[in-house]
């Protein structure tokens, strides 16, 4: 084609885009306004309190469009998007006339297009209306409906629609989705490098896309950054460097944290294109991945809930409702923290508060740990051993159920509950049952948001705590009677800090109390320090026993490994307020020295065990023990009555270590007659001598 009739061509359209177009819109411009509404179509996205994303969902299109502002990503990046697409931005009215004359006399001198002239507001207009063919008249409909938005938005509302719709490759839309897809980062702080390329991949997204035509990608960042108006943007030298950058090669997947709890906050308000949540989202990324690990640990089919709140205001800052949302082998769409399971001896806790409440016990009061029944109840321990006499301290810590429950007949389980119910947690029961003491031992029905608002009165000097939902604010102090008083608080708090922490764990300063179902379906762990209180729960969404599941084996790891990487650091506990103090046993006035209860009400030291007898190996017996033999086998010793913890003599020599225990062993040195002695608390002694061959 020759010159003049490329010349011929080129007028005509440059006449009906410098003239009639602008007499056509001002005619037309009411009769058809631009699809601004339709443009408002955003992906949802749900926001931790300080605005970070968790979790987005695609628009009904299956598009990935978060809402972007000016004010959303790095002023440099704008600086270089405007330098480089549209450099009179703020002075035209939506049309480039200057642009649109020299790419007409490039056409016409060159043949081809070499430069384009669309300006943002020409190129937001393309991205609201999309037409399917590049055409004379796409293109004024284009130029008009600039017009019209420039009439319509300010410049940084026209810039925030290309920000938000600018396409990236698939179904990524929008610079800050980009960013997070390409980049792994939010757009407010970009370098040179990672700027540039998100300038360069919007003009051919599809050819463009790193993971896809990553050598495309690399020379559109380079031209970006070679451009003279861009470079004088980033300064000398800084071109050169952004162009030794990688640019990466794969696309990331976008947040999505709070799984759960954002799914329960777009069915809170469906219509709301914005949710904020009270989680912080490094605290709940941690959690989650604490839980991940945790669970992969235990095996199949197992899963892990986590809650973590704050104890002096009540709001959720991490909420797990499993393992792995997405795992079908784990049920991962069930959100456990809301699901009702047996707490096991969780609630042990607040069993102990009350007695120390009504001055029934101090710590280091002597309590029985051995088989009771109580009017056909005959609870058991969980190794189904006993201690016998023990600390209320140690009875705690070592979770003996025996007087655990001993301590709940003399309180009462209708006191305990109205307990629970000033702190506004209503433990499940079967349908018109009253509440009995094995509610003590799990009998009863808790989630593990419930015992976290619990443990959240017991982070707060025993003054209940309502907790928010995670997604408004409604969360604080509860108007009620304390939960518990500051001193009984304190003492629990006392006795639970100083439970050895699991195996493989580093001491960190919280009290934490553990608990384990019934046939081993579920593992409670919660712990809190002056701040924060953790709960976690394991065990299989389908209810199903898992051999070997407890809490103190398989929960606690899982907790303290929680507070390590929640990133808060621990705040000390609450120092003791006035009236609480642990004295020896010793120094207890007589009627606190030692519990027991009979069928006439509380009584001290006058209920005695029987002395302590030796009932293996008996008086006078031979006892084959291979003493010819280089394998030589221990003795067993056993005995009854008396009161823990005991002293075993041998030939008048103490063996090693106390034991509260009524068996144990003992190595002899040689052959011949040896005398056996022991010794129970109250210096209550029984001997036998035996003759070892």
């Amino acid at each position: 084609m020759s010159i003049g009739r490329k010349l011929l061509i080129a007028l005509p359209v440059c006449l009906l885009l410098t003239g009639l177009t602008g007499f056509a819109i001002e005619k037309a411009d009411e009769a058809f306004p631009p699809p601004l509404a339709e443009a408002a179509v955003v992906s949802r996205e749900v926001d931790d309190a300080s605005g970070q994303l968790l979790r987005a969902f695609a628009t009904p299109e299956g598009l990935w469009r978060l809402k972007t502002t000016v004010d959303d990503v790095d002023p440099q990046f704008l600086k270089m998007l405007i330098a480089y697409e549209d450099q009179r931005f703020q002075e035209h009215s939506g049309v480039d006339f200057l642009a649109l004359g020299r790419a007409a006399l490039q056409f016409v001198s060159n043949g081809r297009i070499v430069s384009g002239a669309s300006t943002l507001s020409m190129q937001v207009a393309r991205l609201i209306e999309p037409r399917a063919q590049r055409s004379v008249t796409a293109k004024l409909l284009q130029i008009a409906r600039a017009i019209q938005i420039e009439r319509r938005l300010s410049k940084d509302q026209i810039l925030n629609l290309y920000l938000t719709h600018a396409p990236y490759g698939g179904n990524i839309e929008g610079v800050r989705a980009a960013s997070l897809a390409w980049l792994g980062k939010e757009p407010k702080r970009l370098t040179a490098g990672e700027a540039a390329l998100l300038v360069a991949l919007p003009q051919l997204p599809e050819k463009r896309r790193p993971d896809r035509n990553h050598a495309a990608a690399v020379a559109a960042r380079e031209r970006v950054l070679t451009r003279l108006a861009v470079a004088d943007v980033i300064g000398d030298g800084e071109a050169e460097r952004a162009i030794a950058t990688s640019v990466p090669s794969r696309r990331l997947q976008l947040p999505s944290y709070g799984a759960h709890l954002a799914e329960r906050a777009l069915r809170k308000d469906a219509h709301a294109a914005q949710h904020q949540t009270t989680l912080r989202l490094a605290v709940q990324r941690n959690l989650e991945a604490v839980a991940k690990e945790g669970a992969a640990k235990l095996g199949p089919k197992v899963s892990v809930a986590m809650m973590m709140a704050d104890a002096k205001t009540g709001e959720i800052v991490a909420s797990v409702g499993s393992a792995d949302y997405f795992d079908a082998s784990r049920s991962g769409w069930i959100d456990m923290t809301r699901i009702t399971r047996s707490p096991g001896s969780t609630l042990k806790p607040f069993i102990y508060g009350l007695a120390f409440e009504e001055g029934l016990v101090s710590q280091e009061t002597i309590i029985e740990d051995r088989p009771a029944d109580f009017f056909g109840y005959r609870p058991r321990n969980f190794d189904m051993s006993y201690q016998g006499d023990v600390s209320v301290r140690e009875a705690l810590q070592l979770s003996l159920n025996v007087p655990a429950i001993r301590l709940l007949d003399a309180v009462g389980p209708a006191e305990l509950m109205m307990r629970f119910r000033r702190a506004e947690v209503k433990p499940g029961l079967p349908a018109g049952e009253a509440p009995g003491l094995a509610i003590g031992l799990g009998g009863v029905g808790l989630s593990l948001r419930d015992l976290v608002q619990l443990y959240a009165a017991l982070a707060n000097r025993g003054f209940p705590l309502r907790l928010g939902d995670g997604i408004d604010g409604k969360a604080g102090l509860i108007e009620a009677e304390p939960l518990l008083s500051p001193v009984a608080v304190w003492n629990v708090s006392d006795a639970l800090s100083g439970v050895l922490p699991p195996t493989g764990s580093r001491q960190r300063g919280i009290a934490y109390k553990t608990g384990t179902s019934y046939g081993y379906r579920d593992a409670w762990s919660v712990g809190y320090d002056g701040r924060h209180v953790l709960g976690v729960w394991v065990g299989r969404p389908d209810n199903g026993a898992v051999p070997g599941l407890t809490g103190y084996g398989s929960a606690a790891p899982i907790l303290f490994e929680g507070f390590a990487k929640s990133g808060f650091g621990i705040t000390p506990l609450p120092d003791a307020p006035a009236g609480a103090i642990r004295i020896s046993q010793a120094e207890l006035p007589i009627s606190q020295r030692r519990f027991s209860l009979t069928a006439s009400g509380l009584v001290n030291a006058s209920a005695r065990e029987p002395a302590p007898q030796i009932v293996f190996p008996p008086e006078g017996s031979r006892v084959e023990l291979g003493m010819d033999h280089q394998a030589i086998s221990p003795l067993t010793l056993k005995l009854q009555g008396g009161r823990a913890p005991f002293r075993w003599l041998a030939n008048g020599r103490p063996l090693p270590e106390l034991t509260r225990r009524r068996v144990t062993q003992w190595q002899p040195d040689g052959v011949g007659y040896s005398t056996l002695t022991v010794i129970d608390a109250v210096g209550r002694a029984a001997s036998v001598r035996v003759f070892i061959e």
